[in-house]
């Protein structure tokens, strides 16, 4: 026999179900239990790396970039319930439209929606378009013209300063530290 009644110490409509000796909390309007839901779920403590890999692939129809076997069953877990029970509910949604700025960023990003057009405002620190950076290195001088939306060096286009700079050196470099447009600040 169940037993349902109402959960004391709730206020959020929590329901408290007994059956037999375990008890069950159930938000209120929640959908019924899937009993293939756990069947799944249980699978995937079962499978290796590269089979999580591609059910990641499956049920988030992009790839992994984590081969973290325990992260890729918690991602996999949570998909597998969000798309038999639904996502999170509105009120949920709305804490965190509410509480978002203290949210982490990796939390606001998911829940910001589809991204919108960049904004086309240029980074203040870049001279004008037209300027021509030099820079020698290695005993050879090193030009780069400065376009509108992107940097000419010796007639290939680059999207970043950093990005030219690790082609004059072969190693990482802060584009705007190689070519003298920011200074270095102490470290402490």
């Amino acid at each position: 026999m169940t037993d349902v009644e109402r959960h004391p110490a709730s206020d959020i409509g929590d329901t408290m179900r007994t059956e037999g000796s375990v008890a069950v909390r159930a938000r209120a309007g929640a959908r019924s239990y899937k009993p293939e839901i756990d069947r799944d779920v249980r699978a995937l403590s079962d499978m290796r790396v590269p089979d999580l890999e591609q059910k990641y692939l499956e049920l988030y129809g992009e790839p992994t970039h984590s081969w973290n076997r325990q992260y890729l069953i918690k991602r996999l877990t949570w998909r597998i319930q969000e798309l038999a029970y639904g996502g999170l509910s509105a009120g949920a949604l709305e804490l965190i439209s509410k509480h978002g700025d203290r949210l982490p960023e990796s939390w606001r990003m998911r829940f910001a929606g589809p991204k919108e057009e960049e904004s086309s405002e240029r980074d203040p620190r870049l001279p004008p378009a037209g300027t021509v950076l030099r820079r020698m290195f290695d005993g050879i001088a090193h030009e780069v013209h400065v376009g509108a939306e992107d940097f000419v060096y010796r007639g290939q286009r680059f999207k970043s300063l950093s990005a030219v700079a690790r082609r004059i050196t072969g190693t990482p470099w802060n584009g705007f530290l190689f070519f003298g447009l920011k200074k270095e600040t102490a470290r402490e």
